[in-house]
């Protein structure tokens, strides 16, 4: 079994199971067999009913009797859910759920900014100067940057001081965690401080208007970094493509949608 540092047993079955299925290794419907994880794993029977159990409460599996146990649809999945959110940004993200959190973060950090500017105490400001001063203290290294570009965006939710919207802080931590990842992992990136420097002034001068005009500043600039490294990567595999490949596999015609296939199908729909 990989090994997460840091999990007991149960908690490494857990991780694994989760990831398996969230990768797509076992399609909606499918049945699951305990015996076969327990043997894969190489762990008891009871560590698999228990994580299996917690796969469960996450809306990813179903028991029923003479079935058994099987993978729920996506549709019942619960995607706001902490482990959920990670388990799919940590390995390769798909272009629409990337979109998806981008979204998000659009729909709620201007809202956040907004109150922010007008609710925001002195401990909320320490907060968002200690995290800048840790971004630019991380130069080049990519970990510290990441923790502590989540730790300023965590401040500016907190500064608005409305529980409901701090608890956005897992999807917007998921966003932040991926892009970030893949960015700064590219050592590819604009120069975010100066950016993040306007927003922390705007709260601190309790402008509502130049908050969220700095918010939008600063997703933009997240969509342009990662849009040029996601370009690189896209012309790097092309250059790696072998054309004989194609010819390979003519008989052999994937009909599954592409990675953009339900924003595509969407759109198909409203024309």
């Amino acid at each position: 079994m990989v090994t997460h540092p840091g999990k007991g047993l149960h908690g490494q079955a857990v991780e694994e199971l989760g990831r398996r299925i969230i990768r797509g290794d076992y399609p909606p419907g499918s049945v699951v067999d305990p015996i076969r994880f327990e043997a894969e794993l190489g762990v008891s029977k009871t560590v698999v009913r228990e994580a299996m159990r917690v796969l469960a409460s996450k809306g990813l599996l179903e028991s029923k009797q003479k079935r058994g146990t099987t993978i729920r649809p996506r549709a019942d999945w619960n995607l706001l859910d902490s482990d959920l959110l990670r388990w799919q940004g940590s390995s390769a993200p798909t272009d629409d759920f990337l979109e998806d959190l981008a979204e998000v973060r659009a729909i709620v950090e201007p809202a956040g900014a907004r109150l922010a500017a007008t609710r925001r105490t002195a401990s909320d400001l320490d907060a968002m100067r200690q995290a800048l001063d840790a971004m630019a203290a991380a130069g080049s290294d990519a970990d510290a940057m990441v923790e502590a570009d989540l730790a300023f965006h965590r401040a500016l939710l907190d500064a608005a001081h409305n529980e409901l919207l701090s608890r956005m802080e897992v999807v917007i931590e998921a966003g932040l965690r991926v892009r970030d990842r893949i960015v700064h992992g590219a050592q590819h990136f604009s120069d975010s401080i100066p950016v993040h420097q306007e927003l922390l002034d705007a709260v601190q001068a309790g402008d509502p208007d130049a908050a969220v005009a700095a918010v939008a500043s600063l997703l933009a600039q997240a969509s342009d970094d990662l849009a040029v490294v996601r370009a690189r990567d896209d012309h790097d595999h092309d250059d790696n493509h072998d054309p004989d490949d194609d010819h390979d596999h003519d008989d052999d015609h994937d009909d599954s949608p592409p990675t953009r296939g339900r924003r595509k199908a969407v759109a198909d729909n409203r024309s």
